[in-house]
Parts: structure tokens; sequence; C-alpha cells
């Protein structure tokens, strides 16, 4: 968590996850988190930028599996968060942030 107290702001905690969403390096997973990022980041809640960041620890393998709905996230990251991920591979044509 970021905060006054840690040497950070609500907004460079933002600049940080934006950076790390982009650059995963598992391309597809990249192409997710940093679109989804982009849209999302300003408006999230520190519970939800929370939830993100616990997804962005999380092994690029799985959580591309677990977007894709190919195997069940484990409680931990079965988040409003990662539904609303979902939600957006789930979008008929979906467009990517390259």
């Amino acid at each position: 968590m970021t905060g006054p107290e840690t040497g950070g702001s609500s907004e460079a905690r933002r600049k940080r996850l934006l950076f790390r969403a982009q650059r995963r390096g598992f391309k597809e997973v990249d192409l997710i988190f940093g679109t989804f990022a982009a849209a999302e980041l300003a408006g999230m809640s520190a519970a939800e930028l929370d939830q993100f960041e616990a997804l962005l620890e999380a092994p690029d393998q799985e959580v591309y599996l677990w977007l894709r709905g190919h195997a069940p996230a484990p409680a931990a990251h079965d988040t409003p968060v990662l539904a609303r991920m979902k939600a957006l591979c789930a979008r008929k044509n979906p467009t990517w942030n390259a």
C-alpha cells in the first residue's frame, strides 16, 4: 500500500501500476492489463487498487487462464476487479492498447 506515510501518493501509485500493467512480459496479458489500467485506474478506490496490484503479482500464465475462463481463480484473486477484467476480455471484438 502506498500513501504519505510510505513516501508516495495515490497518483504516483496509479502511474506505477499503469507502468507495471503494460510491461508484465507476456504480450497478451500486457495488452489486457494495460488496456484495463488505462481505462480504469483513475477511478479505482484504494481497495480496488489493492486488488489490481495483487493480480499484478500473480504469475502471467495463471492470470491469463483466469481471464480467459480456462481455470478458476483462487478466492484471494477472485475479486470484482478480476470480474471487470474478464468482462473486458469477453467483449466482442475488443480493442487493445498497443
